[in-house]
Parts: structure tokens; C-alpha cells; sequence
């Protein structure tokens, strides 16, 4: 099939990678307008163009899919489809008829599951155990066309959304590719989500980011690693916020008793109160502690815990907000 693929994160680019490598012709791509990024706001293609431009691909960044030019140059480009990956804009009805066979958007859920744009991350923050990815075809609706194809992936205890993102969007573009095939040879038949089991993924505020202590250790965990590594788990300490990497529930290691001996832990902390040793810097949460590992300070490069807990002078019976 003739192909414009949309995308604009590094999430995108397996996917846009796997269909250049496929019997498919990527005839174009399309994605966001260059943006100022890192310490000197200088502007910068997105991961998605760089790849296109590598591959000597025409590369359009319209301001909005609702452009007339560039509905236009759609038209010209004459796709079958337009395989989409974390596009990040909505695309109008009139963008949507122009492929013959419409747009299929790879999601990283199992829908109806987690429709929006932080599925990964709502995911983990949830405590679910199992996601995976899906694609559909596009409508105007948010992330509720009729489904071609999923997968199932393990959240793993360790997994942050950044590491658990990656692992999706590498298998993602195997799915992305074989439903263009199934499209392709005619053996593929979009299915209508079902109603129940709709859930919603909001993209993540950086309030919505700010630990809250008084939740019991396995939630603080979790909602940690959700945030990581965007828009980042933080505290404040002496007024100051404070970012924090994916922390550890407190075990014998840490100076407390394995999670798996059944011993209720021999130290009790306030909610945020920080307690620190030779080895380890643990919180209070509302119900056993957490270990912290890497703190972030404001001004500073990231750090292991015990190092920053070092320069910061930590006096008995300090505590974190929230």
C-alpha cells in the first residue's frame, strides 16, 4: 500500500522505521513543527522528521491538520493509509477521507482501556498488570474507532512508563505493520470497541505529578513510576522542589525486614518524615516506608539519595510536603 505515516515522538520511530522496512511504500510523513527544546530553547525537528529526512522522505509540518494547504498536498500524495503514532494533534473529518482505506492509529492500550494521551502512564499508576497496544481505525472520536489489531504486554514492578513505552512502541510496530498487511491482503476486519471497560487517560499535569505522602508505600510507588520520566515524580523540602526518581519499597537492605519475612517493619515514619543512614535515605507514607534512590535538587544534577542527604544536612524529624 501507498503510505503517509504521522508521528512525532521518538515513540513513533520504530514504527516509521519497521514500515520503511516493510513491502509497503512510505511515500511521505507528516508530523509537528519544529519546537525549542533543551537549556537554550534552540529549535528542533522532531525524532520523527530526523528519521524521515534520513530516509529521504517529503516531510510535512503543518501548524494544524486543519490546513488547507496541507489537506491539499494529502490529496496530491494519494495514500491508501495513513498509519499514525503519537501524532499529538486531532485530525479533522476532511483529513480523514482522503486515504482510501482512512487513518490506523496505534495506541498503547487495550482499548476501550485507557482512550487519551498518557495510557502507559495511567497504567502503571493504576496498578494494573496488564496493557499492551492496539490499532484501530481513526475517527473524530477520542480513540474509539473499531479495532484491527492488539497485543498484551506485562507490566513488570520495576517498570517506569518510560521503560514500559519503550517496550511497547518496539512491539508496536510489529503489530502496526502486520495490520497494514492484513488491510493489505483483505484478511483483516475492523471489530467496534465494546461499551464496557472504558477507561480514560488524561495527559499528566505536572500538579498531578507531586508525591503524596500520606498514600500507602505500594501507591506512592507506583504513581512514582508513572511520572517517570515525564513530567517527573517531585516533593518539596525546605520550600524548595525536589524531583525523585523511582523509589524502593524499604526491606531488610535499607535497614528494615524483607518484604517477604513477614515481619512487620521495625521503623515507623510520619508521612514524608525522612530518615537517614549511612546506606539509604527512607519517607514515611501512610502506611510502611519508601527508600529513595535518585533525587534531582533544584540547580542540580541528579544524584544518588544518600549523597544529596549528605549535603543537605538532614536534622531528625524533617519531613517533605504533600
Amino acid at each position: 500500500m501507498r503510505l503517509v505515516f504521522a508521528g512525532t515522538p521518538q515513540t513513533a520511530v520504530p514504527s516509521l522505521l519497521a514500515l520503511l522496512s516493510s513491502a509497503h511504500d512510505v511515500v511521505a510523513v507528516v508530523t509537528r513543527p519544529d519546537a525549542r527544546s533543551g537549556r537554550g530553547r534552540t529549535l528542533a525537528p522532531s525524532p520523527v522528521k530526523q528519521v524521515a529526512l534520513e530516509h529521504g522522505l517529503d516531510v510535512l509540518t503543518p501548524v494544524s491538520p486543519r490546513d488547507p494547504d496541507f489537506q491539499a498536498r494529502l490529496v496530491e500524495l494519494d495514500p491508501d493509509c495513513c498509519p499514525v503514532v503519537a501524532y499529538g494533534a486531532l485530525v479533522p473529518r476532511a483529513a480523514l477521507e482522503v486515504p482510501r482505506v482512512g487513518w490506523v492509529n496505534l495506541h498503547f492500550s487495550l482499548l476501550p482501556a485507557w482512550r487519551g494521551a498518557a495510557p502507559v502512564q495511567r497504567a502503571i499508576m493504576a496498578g494494573d498488570d496488564v496493557t499492551g497496544a492496539t490499532t484501530f481505525l481513526l475517527e473524530e472520536g477520542l480513540d474509539t474507532g473499531p479495532v484491527l489489531g492488539t497485543l498484551t504486554e506485562t507490566v513488570r514492578p520495576s517498570d517506569t512508563s518510560g521503560i514500559l513505552l519503550d517496550r511497547l512502541a518496539h512491539a508496536g510496530a510489529g503489530l502496526l505493520v502486520a495490520t497494514m498487511d492484513g488491510i493489505a491482503d483483505g484478511s483483516l476486519r475492523a471489530v467496534p470497541q465494546p461499551d464496557d471497560g472504558v477507561s480514560h487517560a488524561p495527559k499528566l499535569t505536572t500538579d498531578e505529578a507531586q508525591v503524596r505522602w500520606g498514600l500507602p508505600a505500594h501507591v506512592v510507588d507506583r504513581h512514582v513510576r508513572g511520572c517517570t520520566p515525564a513530567p517527573g515524580a517531585w516533593t518539596t523540602f525546605r520550600g524548595e522542589r525536589v524531583k525523585l526518581g523511582p523509589v524502593g519499597l524499604a526491606t531488610a537492605a535499607a535497614g528494615m525486614p524483607s518484604a517477604d519475612s513477614g515481619d512487620a517493619p521495625s521503623l515507623t515514619l510520619a508521612p514524608g518524615e525522612l530518615h537517614v543512614t549511612k546506606r539509604s535515605v527512607l519517607v514515611g507514607t501512610g502506611s510502611t516506608p519508601v527508600e529513595l534512590r535518585e533525587v534531582l535538587p533544584p540547580g542540580k544534577k541528579e544524584m544518588a539519595a544518600p549523597d544529596w542527604a549528605r549535603g543537605v544536612r538532614i536534622t531528625s524529624g524533617e519531613r517533605f510536603d504533600g
